[in-house]
């Protein structure tokens, strides 16, 4: 597992990134994985990084895991790489604005 430092560090970055509340990402991934068959059970809608990256909002950071972990840093670097990303035709991105709200961050949101 990774120093305190650095996990206080992550800790930071994970919830400067992740700009959506526990509330409005399972809202959602339920959205996103609705279609006109069926709806999934609520806590199992939306990818497994979305639905991870929810869990990770419910605990606090001393319950954190090494899964955990990974998976803030990936959210991070996902972030990070996408809010560098050149303006694209409009959509393009509306699908870069889903994908960036499956990890819990919305974009147009400061």
């Amino acid at each position: 597992m990774t120093d305190a430092l650095e996990l206080d560090a992550l800790w930071e970055d994970f919830h400067r990134a992740v700009n959506m509340t526990s509330q409005e990402l399972a809202a959602w991934l339920r959205v996103s994985e609705a279609d006109e068959s069926a709806e999934p059970l609520p806590e199992h809608a939306g990818e497994p990084t979305g639905q991870h990256v929810l869990a990770i909002l419910q605990k606090r950071r001393t319950d954190l895991t090494d899964d955990d972990v990974e998976v803030m840093y990936e959210v991070v670097d996902t972030v990070s790489a996408e809010a560098g990303a050149e303006k694209e035709h409009e959509a393009e991105e509306t699908l870069r604005r889903h994908r960036l709200m499956s990890v819990g961050h919305d974009p147009l949101r400061r």
